[in-house]
Formats: structure tokens, sequence, C-alpha cells
């Protein structure tokens, strides 16, 4: 039989769960946090076809042309609380690892609380460790955009326009919004 591990994973995030459920599944906020430091995560390289049945890719790319790529299939989506899904394929793994990632987010009072539980199979209690360890740093990233994402908005919202509509301000002449 082959080794398992699993492990849980708890962070709260001082942002609304909307938001977080959006860096999950949305490649624009995804590429800003999926991947350790020392990684890009290019937005071309995302796909997040995020129903059930539907896959997600992810390319992370470093110096010197390293890519490496992760991909599995979502099992469940209910936004904006709950994802399932995997990472590799768990229910012919080879011999390769593979998981199943159950995401649960609950907002309380404009903060998320996300519950990151991964199965994984394959897998012995050493890499899964590991593993637990490269999420940490994910989860850190993710902390630091959306901390971000809200300070940008807020910006915006009190200057006086969206944060998705920066105010442009020719030299010289006065502020203009995009129509």
């Amino acid at each position: 039989m082959a080794p398992t591990a699993e492990y849980e994973i708890i962070r709260t995030f001082d942002a609304p769960r909307a938001l977080v459920y959006a860096a999950w599944t949305e490649p624009e906020h995804f590429s800003r946090w999926f991947g350790p430091r020392t990684l890009a995560t290019p937005i071309g390289r995302i796909r997040l076809d995020v129903r059930p049945g539907g896959a997600w890719q992810a390319t992370l790319t470093g110096d010197e042309g390293f890519e490496v790529t992760l991909r599995g299939t979502y099992r469940e989506v209910a936004a904006p609380g709950r994802l399932v899904f995997t990472t590799g394929d768990p229910d012919a793994p080879g011999d390769g690892p593979a998981s199943v990632v159950t995401l649960e987010l609950d907002e309380s009072e404009g903060r998320t609380t996300m519950r990151f539980h991964q199965f994984g199979v394959n897998t012995d209690q050493e890499h899964a460790e590991q593993a637990r360890a490269g999420w940490i740093e994910f989860f850190d990233r993710l902390s630091e955009h959306l901390a971000g994402h809200l300070a940008g908005h807020l910006a915006g919202h009190l200057a006086g326009h969206p944060a998705d509509e920066p105010a442009v301000r020719p030299v010289g002449g006065p502020v203009a919004r995009p129509a």
C-alpha cells in the first residue's frame, strides 16, 4: 500500500471571504501569491477552470529557464466558502505524489479563517512536512497580497475613485478618471 500523510493549516486573514476566495479562483490574484518567493507564477501560465471536474494548472518559473507545472482537478466548488481540488491524480498516482486539498473559508467581522487540509498519497511524513512548509510560505505571500490589495482599494477610495480605476494626472493638469 502506498504511504499516505495528511495535515491541516489554519490561517486568519484580515480580508473578507469573497476576496480570499477570489485569490484562489482568479488568475489576477492567484499569480501574486502562489509559489515560493524565489519563483514567479506568470498570469499567462495559469489556468483555473473553477467548476466540479474543471482543471487547474499553474507553471512556476525561475532563473535560467527553470519551470515546474502543478496541476489538478476541482472536485467541489461552493463559492465563496469551500473548494476541494486535487494535486496530481490521487485516484491513479502512479509513482508520484498526489493529494486532495479541502479549503474552507469562514468569515467573521470582516476577517476570514481559512482551513486548509491536504491528504496525500505516495507521500511519506517527510515529504508532507516539506509540502506543509511550502504552503505556509505561500500563505504568507497570500496574506501580503490581501493586505496590499485592501490598502490599494482603501487608498483609491480615499482619493475619491475606485482602486480599479486609478486617477490619471497629466503633468501640471487636473485629475481625470477613466469614463
